[in-house]
């Protein structure tokens, strides 16, 4: 799998990364550091604490480092789930955080399948 191809498995846009970034050996470093950032996991964790403001900063930097590095899919839900709790709880939260688990998933499939590709 070639990090275009990634890209494409996650829903995300590979001519917009290596605009933003100049080089497709930063896309791939920072691609693959995406799956060490705990971001998700303190996301999921504040939703079932119901601790919303920690679950809003949570999406908020999973938004971010999606912009940043153009995975367009999972920016898209974790924005708008960012917004649904941006004043505490919503009750489109809860729809809004399956969406973004399932991106997430997705993104972070098609990493691992990359990672595990091009390390052969």
């Amino acid at each position: 799998m070639t990090l275009q191809e990634c890209y494409a498995a996650m829903g995300g846009n590979y001519e917009d990364a290596i605009g933003r970034l100049r080089s497709e050996r930063l896309v791939r470093k920072f691609v693959l550091k995406f799956l060490d950032d705990g971001s998700f996991t303190l996301l999921q964790a504040s939703l079932a604490e119901k601790s919303y403001e920690e679950a809003f900063r949570a999406a908020h930097t999973i938004k971010g480092v999606c912009q940043n590095l153009s995975m367009d899919r999972l920016q898209s839900s974790s924005s708008r789930l960012c917004e649904a709790l941006r004043n505490g709880y919503t009750p489109e939260a809860d729809a809004l955080a399956e969406e973004v688990a399932a991106d997430y998933r997705q993104t972070a499939d098609a990493i691992r399948a990359f990672q595990k590709e091009s390390a052969e």
